[in-house]
């Protein structure tokens, strides 16, 4: 399956691996290097959000029958600027929104109406865990699930509560503008087929700190950092060990070139004993391709700085983003662009929620800033998101079969992260509970190394479809990492 990207790559069936392995963060140069400081500033990246606020509705306009005093609120047509995404936030993401939202929308330039559209109320199941800096910030919000409903200009909406409805309803419409184009001298070479090499790297030393603050420019040639933001290198630096400065995609690697890869890797002392122990059977697959945060556009500069770790990876959820199926592989980085957006701007989280996230073509994109191969917390199980990892595949299936690239996309990407902390894909893990509506805070949960997100929280995600197909992707994975 190929993917139109700004670099327009395709994605490399390679996978995974299998050593535990603690990644480190770049250290930061001790002061910039004067040609550095002289660099032009980073150029600001396109992307906006109308935030528009919903109203009672009257007697002429209600459609959909709510019960007394549960309260309707919406808009009626109306022209605004153009948007690709939608959704619903509200005051205190401690209340529930308990009803339904439906949306129809006009395509750019004068085209049709939509059909009414339902978007997906149940939301307060992602999100950071209860009792973290992030999951008490001042800035939350409660939010309904994004829905991608492609370039529009004009947009109806209606909200008709089961309950009373949340304070401060509000109508998102998200531009994620268009992806810059990448400096020719800071993309990867182009790939040569499955067996390549990396590129050669010299990186600085590095340590392990639990968490980081911005990186200053480091001592790199000028021409590798011209034109990036200090938020841009710092992104850029905790993926140092395995692709360039700035480059748009991390490249894949055999099965023999990501384990000389680990090994040359910086660790930790905890975890040399145990990586001499696996030395003699190495369950490591293929690092594969993932398209990075540069390669998809993300706006470092909205998003908090540093980054935030746990621990370990002893499981990975898998999730989908419940923005429809409407999209082309080409507008994928579009689609997280605007998913980025509203999770910071909209609903008050530090940085786009998921570890990672599939496209219905197969394509690996980097998630949360932190570094693909480091145990980066991120905001998608809500109660299990330490020592843990989340995909978002993007799209709905609920009702519709993710295309088979996408399984093998999960397989191949949780065997190659489960393996650098030494999970078997079939096995269990077990996570401690920070609360939710499934487990209390404190207990201990036993789950399937890759599994639903319904498994941790009573929710509909990851779809009844993709649900099904976790058993194929856990049997793929563990074969990729070359378990018996």
């Amino acid at each position: 399956m190929r993917a139109s990207l700004a670099s327009s790559i395709a994605v490399t069936c390679a996978a995974v691996l299998a050593l535990p392995v603690s990644l480190t963060v770049p250290a930061a140069a001790s002061a910039p290097p004067a040609a550095a400081l002289a660099l032009p500033p980073a150029p600001e990246l396109p992307g906006s959000t109308q935030s528009l606020p919903l109203e009672p509705l009257g007697a002429a306009n209600r459609a959909l029958g709510g019960a007394a005093g549960s309260g309707e609120q919406g808009l009626g047509r109306r022209d605004v600027r153009p948007f690709s995404l939608v959704g619903v936030v509200w005051n205190d993401p401690k209340v529930p929104l308990h009803g339904t939202v439906q949306v129809r929308t006009r395509a750019a330039g004068g085209g049709a109406w939509s059909e009414w559209q339902d978007v997906e109320t149940h939301n307060e199941e992602h999100g950071a865990d209860p009792g973290t800096a992030e999951g008490s910030a001042r800035a939350l919000r409660g939010s309904t699930a994004p829905l991608w409903v492609g370039d529009s200009d004009g947009v109806e909406i209606r909200v008709r509560g089961e309950e009373r409805l949340p304070a401060g309803l509000r109508l998102e419409l998200v531009d994620p503008g268009e992806a810059p184009a990448a400096a020719p001298e800071r993309t990867a070479p182009e790939e040569t087929g499955p067996e390549r090499t990396a590129p050669e790297r010299t990186a600085p030393e590095r340590t392990a700190p639990e968490e980081t603050g911005p990186q200053p420019r480091s001592a790199m040639a000028p021409a590798a950092l011209a034109g990036m933001s200090d938020a841009e290198v710092e992104a850029s630096a905790v993926n140092a060990e395995l692709a360039p400065y700035g480059a748009t995609w991390i490249p894949a690697l055999s099965k023999e070139e990501t384990e000389r890869e680990v090994r040359n890797m910086p660790q930790s002392q905890a975890v040399r004993a145990a990586q001499a122990a696996a030395a003699a059977k190495p369950y490591i697959g293929p690092q594969p391709k993932i398209i990075t945060r540069k390669g998809w556009g993300a706006d470092e500069s909205i998003r908090e700085k540093g980054f935030v770790y746990t621990k370990t990876i002893k499981a990975a959820f898998v999730h989908h983003s419940a923005t429809g199926n409407n999209y082309t592989c080409k507008q994928a980085p579009s689609v997280l662009r605007s998913i980025y957006r509203y999770h910071v701007k909209s609903s008050g989280w530090r940085d786009f929620g998921y570890n990672f996230a599939v496209d219905k073509c197969g394509n690996i994109y980097e998630g949360r800033a932190g570094g693909v191969a480091k145990p980066v917390m991120g905001a998608h199980t809500l109660g299990f998101n330490t020592n843990s990892m989340g995909i978002a595949v993007l799209g709905t299936f609920t009702k519709s079969t993710p295309p088979a690239a996408v399984v093998t996309a999960v397989a191949r990407l949780t065997a190659w992260k489960l393996g650098l902390h030494g999970v078997n894909p079939k096995g269990t893990s077990y996570l401690v509970s920070g609360g939710g509506n499934l487990f209390k805070k404190g207990t201990t949960v036993r789950f399937n190394a890759i599994a639903g997100h319904r498994d941790g929280f009573a929710t509909e995600c990851p779809g009844g479809r993709l649900y099904s197909k976790l058993g194929t992707a856990r049997t793929s994975s563990a074969q990729f990492q070359g378990r018996p």
